[in-house]
């Protein structure tokens, strides 16, 4: 077998758009990462794979490889952790039936996550915010409707509110200047945006990948607050389960976590990945495909993509 030379491709595998919580459609993310230098390109929305038609035919006019991807939730040891699919059959039945039931948990979510925001801000009025003409003036209801409608203006995609685009809304509303900090202050564990949600479990969303014929891959392990007990027990289990890899390279990871990443892709004899995890220009860490930022994988690892 004849493995792609891993410091020869510029592989991004892990993206968003306005399908799930990116900024730009399917086809303008194609054509930042051809931009980019990009050379494989895999589109990953959360839960969601109705842009990748989109995508992969813009992606075939420019002339870019395109693998038609997603990003399933799940649940595992009472965290939420994101396993990605690649090269995936987006018209498969069972995968396109168990993410249109995510997808609606993530409505029921969003919904509550919108009360809890209106609660909260009915009681703690700021007067620099746009939305201090509301607060007092209406119920806790009536403020989670204008909430919930504020963050479905940013969503490109109706079926699937997420927590970014709660927190675009309320930078808009001058709560906070930066994502970064309405996810600290009101988005995150015990924080009164914050909503606790059973995702799929690692069985059911490793089974749906592999029967859309795609490889399953652990999605910026270095972000899961996991102990070492729970990182082995994750490891182990999603290799038995038939996971393939782990993103090596990806904008989450420091460059010190690297080296930690290979060693385990190494240890359980997992493939490798790359991917920024690209949400929109000046929300990201890193651009698609960047290379200063997001280097090209070791030669000490075998790459995901190596016999596609």
């Amino acid at each position: 077998m004849t493995y792609l030379d891993p410091h020869g491709i510029n592989a991004d595998l892990h993206s968003h758009s306005t399908r799930s919580d990116g900024v730009l459609t399917p086809e303008a993310l194609v054509e930042r990462a051809l931009a980019n230098g990009v050379e494989l390109l895999a589109l990953t929305d959360h839960d969601e794979v109705s842009g990748l038609q989109a995508a992969r035919r813009r992606a075939q006019e420019l002339g870019l490889r395109f693998i038609c991807g997603v990003e399933i939730s799940v649940t595992f040891a009472h965290k939420t952790v994101h396993i990605v699919g690649l090269n995936i059959d987006a018209n498969n039945q069972v995968l396109l039936e168990s993410l249109t039931a995510i997808r609606t948990g993530r409505t029921r979510r969003a919904q509550v996550m919108a009360q809890g925001l209106a609660e909260y801000l009915n009681k703690n009025t700021r007067a620099s915010s746009a939305l201090a003409a509301f607060q007092g003036h209406l119920s806790d209801e009536q403020l989670a409707e204008v909430i919930y409608a504020g963050a479905l203006q940013y969503a490109g995609n109706p079926d699937l509110i997420s927590r970014t685009h709660f927190a675009r809304y309320l930078v808009e509303c001058k709560l906070c200047k930066h994502l970064s900090d309405v996810f600290l202050h009101y988005l995150t564990p015990d924080k009164p945006g914050y909503v606790e949600t059973s995702w799929a479990s690692l069985t059911e969303a490793v089974s749906w990948i592999r029967q859309a014929g795609g490889q399953a891959v652990i999605a910026h392990p270095g972000r899961y607050r996991f102990s070492e007990t729970e990182k082995i027990a994750l490891y182990e289990t999603f290799k038995e389960l038939g996971g393939e890899a782990i993103e090596v390279i990806t904008a989450s990871h420091t460059r010190e976590q690297y080296s930690d990443f290979v060693r385990i892709a190494k240890h359980f004899d997992f493939l490798a990945s790359r991917g920024s995890d690209f949400h929109g220009p000046y929300e990201s860490r890193v651009d698609l495909g960047e290379v200063g930022l997001l280097p090209l994988l070791p030669d000490s690892v075998i790459p995901i993509w190596h016999n596609w």
